[in-house]
C-alpha cells in the first residue's frame, strides 16, 4: 500500500513554508530582540533551540535528532493506511512539520545531527516556536479530535489469512452443504417402482 500523493504534496508545502519563514527570520530578526506581532501576546524573537519543545532536552541534540528521524519514519508508515482525505491532509501536515525541524537538526550549525532549530514565534514568553511546531501540534490535535468523534482515520489492518486468500471464500461454520437435487428429481415414468417394462 502506497502513501497517497496528497500526503507528499501537503508535507512538501509545509516544509517549504517552514524553511522560508526560518530564512526570513535569519535575515530580518536579531537574536534577543523582540518585534511586536499581536501586541505583547505574540511577538517575533529569533531563538536557536538545541533542545525540544519548551527547550527540554537541551544538550541532547543527537538524541533528539534520532527521535525526529524515528518520528518521521513512523508518520510515513502510518500514512500508508490513511483512509480518508482528511486523514491524508493531517498526515501531510504532521509529516511536513517533522521534516521541517529535522532539516534544521541535520543541516544547520553547529554540526550535522546537532543543528539548532530556528524558532521565531514567541507566545507571550511561554515558549518560542516555528511553523513546523504549529504543524506538528495541529496535526496531533486533529487526530485526537477525530478519535473523540469516532471518525475513522486509519484503514483497518488486514489479517494475514485474508491477504493470502486462505479463508476468503470459506463458508460460515453453520452453513450446511446444498441438498443433492438429483436424488429428489421427479420422474415422468408411470410404471411402478421396481418393475421393468416388457421390451419383447
Amino acid at each position: 500500500m502506497r502513501v497517497r500523493p496528497a500526503v507528499w504534496l501537503i508535507a512538501g508545502a509545509v516544509v517549504l513554508l517552514d524553511q522560508l519563514t526560518k530564512q526570513w527570520a535569519l535575515s530580518n530578526l536579531v537574536e534577543g530582540v523582540e518585534r511586536p506581532l499581536l501586541g505583547t501576546f505574540l511577538t517575533l524573537r529569533l531563538v536557536f533551540n538545541d533542545g525540544a519543545a519548551f527547550s527540554l532536552g537541551s544538550g541532547y541534540t543527537w538524541v533528539l535528532s534520532a527521535i525526529a528521524v524515528a518520528v518521521t519514519v513512523g508518520i510515513v508508515v502510518f500514512a500508508r493506511r490513511a483512509q480518508t482525505n482528511a486523514a491524508a491532509i493531517i498526515f501531510g501536515v504532521g509529516l511536513g512539520g517533522a521534516i521541517g525541524n529535522l532539516i534544521d537538526r541535520l543541516f544547520r550549525a553547529p554540526a550535522f545531527g546537532r543543528g539548532h532549530v530556528v524558532d521565531m514565534i514567541n507566545y507571550n514568553g511561554f515558549f518560542v516556536g516555528n511553523v513546523a511546531d504549529i504543524a506538528i501540534v495541529g496535526a496531533a490535535i486533529a487526530f485526537v479530535v477525530m478519535g473523540i468523534f469516532g471518525k475513522r482515520v486509519l484503514e483497518p489492518a488486514v489479517p494475514k489469512g485474508d491477504l493470502a486468500g486462505g479463508d476468503a471464500g470459506a463458508a460460515p461454520d453453520d452453513a450446511s452443504p446444498a441438498p443433492d437435487d438429483s436424488s429428489q428429481a421427479p420422474t415422468d415414468s408411470s410404471e411402478p417402482a421396481g418393475e421393468q417394462p416388457d421390451r419383447g
